[in-house]
Formats: C-alpha cells, sequence, structure tokens
C-alpha cells in the first residue's frame, strides 16, 4: 500500500523487495502453489446422463477457490485403466451447447471425441469453465466476429482477439487425478504444451487428433 492509499504494483513491488532483500509472489503464484499441494475441488452431485453415443456418467464438480463449477463426462471405469485414458478438455461454449453454433471448433471436437471414447468404451470429456482466463462469452463472441470480418479461421482469430492464450490446467488436473486417471492419450488438434500437464502429475503418453 503507498502512502496515498493506492495499492503498489507487482513492477514497484518487485523493486521494494529488491531492495530490501524480501521475497514476493503473485496471486497467481500463490493460486497455482496451493492448486499444486491442495486439493480445491469437490464433486457436488453425479448421475447417469444418456447421449447417443451412449450412456455417460456426468459428475459435477465446484472449484473451492471461486465456486466455479466443472463438468466430467465419463465412459467406462476409468480410475482401474491399465492402459491410458482417452481425455479430451473442452472450454465452456455457450454458444455451442446452448445454441447449436458451429462456428469455431468445439460442436466438432464434441461430438467427435464423444464418438472416440464410445468406440473406445472409456474415457473423459472435462468441460471447464475458465472465465478468469478470459476464456469466456464474450471473448468467444470477439473472435467470432473477427472470423467473419476478415475471412479468417478461428486459429487465426484467437491469435488476433488472444481468445485461449491462458488456460488454467490445474483444477482440470485436480479433477482427473480425482477420478483416477494419471496416464492420458489426449484428444486434441491443438495440444498445449506437455510440461504444462506434467508439472501436476500427469502423463500425456499419445496426442489424438480427431
Amino acid at each position: 500500500m503507498n502512502d496515498d492509499g493506492t495499492m503498489s504494483r507487482m513492477p514497484e513491488l518487485t523493486v521494494f523487495a529488491q531492495k530490501h532483500g524480501l521475497k514476493i509472489i503473485s496471486v497467481a503464484d500463490l493460486v497455482r502453489y496451493r492448486i499444486e499441494k491442495e486439493t480445491l475441488v469437490k464433486r457436488v452431485v453425479e448421475t447417469d446422463l444418456p447421449t447417443e453415443f451412449g450412456a455417460f456418467r456426468a459428475i459435477l464438480y465446484e472449484n473451492e477457490i471461486n465456486g466455479e463449477t466443472h463438468v466430467v463426462m465419463s465412459l467406462g471405469n476409468v480410475s482401474r485403466a491399465t492402459d491410458a485414458v482417452l481425455v479430451r478438455v473442452q472450454t465452456e461454449n455457450i454458444t455451442f451447447a446452448m445454441f447449436g453454433s458451429t462456428l469455431g471448433e468445439a460442436s466438432r471436437a464434441m461430438q467427435a471425441s464423444l464418438k472416440k471414447i464410445a468406440e473406445v468404451g472409456s474415457g473423459v470429456i472435462l468441460y471447464l469453465r475458465q472465465r478468469e482466463n478470459n476464456l469466456d462469452l464474450v471473448n468467444q463472441l470477439r473472435t467470432y466476429a473477427l472470423m467473419q470480418e476478415k475471412g479468417i479461421d478461428f486459429q487465426s482469430a484467437k491469435r488476433e482477439t488472444g481468445y485461449g492464450k491462458m488456460h488454467d490446467y490445474g483444477i482440470g488436473a485436480q479433477i482427473l487425478k480425482d477420478l483416477g486417471v494419471r496416464r492420458i492419450r489426449l484428444l486434441s488438434n491443438n495440444p498445449p504444451k506437455v510440461s504444462a500437464i506434467e508439472a501436476f502429475g500427469l502423463e500425456i503418453v499419445e496426442t489424438v487428433s480427431f
């Protein structure tokens, strides 16, 4: 806190810490540490959910830090799987889920992932909210608008708007651990850096395109 009552920004705090030999961490660092060291998700409710690809188990998880809820669609007994488990991580997409929009990749990715998991007989889809990382409806629609204005594809528009640039892998990793999943066959055409996932004690053994 400054003398005038305003909060110091990180560059000012860094200079102050160096001057006085202090250690400093950001709020993001603190949250990440807690995610790595503590269990910050809890199961709220679960039920069988019939789909055109079979009967999946729907499990709702709550992030105990910010109250956001996330949905798992699980097929088969993934906690006892001897082989790596098929996993699709999907960011919340209201335009697809509520209105059936075909813009972007969510619709094709979700349908293809459900089909592949059904064919194998087991797997997990994580449907995550990431609003604190700008993965919300506002930034989603801005990306779609840019696609149409410039006649460019989804990936190109994302690079310009920054939609999806930042992800929080920690909560998803905790959910997978609670499910008993450790080794993953990741369903993705644009996989994240392996280190971003493996830092949470999970192993990606293969990336499967859809």
